[in-house]
């Protein structure tokens, strides 16, 4: 066969003009995998922020000075009880929990532990607090769900603030972390028996 000059130029101009080689095609499939890499890396990283916040929610927070006792026994009593503690943060009471509420005069110690069992946290004061102090105590816990308020005769500071197995000796009735206090172990996840009554028990409040 006779090839001329022209025929030979025409065939190696459409092999320069054909299909790139195959091993050239790959690097937009790569483009869409780094993109894919991105995002998916991206949603794995606000997991974990999520998660990680809520974790953060869920623990319990600091609150400075509040003194942790373990080993707390239970158990119920028709007697008297010697609290190691002043007031007693837990221990063997009464058969029958106090009301929660306000009260203006001292409760038994063994109905108020029994309260403390139930989630409820009580705040109780030197009965020679001033007037003024009382009722700035009376307007923290006015309206809150397990919470008890008592002078406490004998009591070693100004107020104190305590939940089954915690307390705070709190340096007035302004002081903030009685707040903080209520917010944390008000049911908290120290309560031995979280959601048990704290009605239909012994005392009568005058305020709830």
């Amino acid at each position: 066969m006779n090839w001329s000059k022209h025929d030979v130029t025409q065939s190696q101009r459409k092999r320069a003009s054909g299909p790139a080689p195959k091993g050239r095609q790959p690097a937009p499939t790569r483009r869409k995998d780094n993109r894919g890499l991105l995002i998916g890396g991206g949603i794995a990283a606000v997991v974990v922020i999520l998660i990680i916040v809520r974790v953060l929610l869920s623990a319990p927070q600091s609150i400075q000075g509040v003194q942790t006792f373990s080993n707390v026994p239970a158990g119920h009593s028709d007697q008297p009880v010697a609290y190691p503690q002043t007031p007693p943060v837990g221990g063997v009471h009464n058969f029958t929990w106090q009301n929660c509420g306000i009260y203006d005069e001292p409760i038994p110690s063994e109905n108020a532990v029994h309260s403390l069992e139930h989630g409820a946290v009580w705040i109780t004061y030197d009965p020679n607090l001033p007037a003024a102090d009382v009722e700035a105590l009376r307007a923290l816990v006015r309206g809150r769900s397990y919470t008890l308020l008592s002078p406490f005769p004998g009591l070693p500071g100004p107020v104190y603030a305590s939940a089954w197995g915690v307390q705070l000796k709190a340096d007035g009735a302004s002081d903030p972390r009685l707040a903080s206090f209520l917010t944390e172990y008000r049911q908290g996840p120290q309560t031995p028996e979280p959601g048990a009554a704290c009605s239909g028990g012994a005392g009568t409040p005058v305020e709830r």
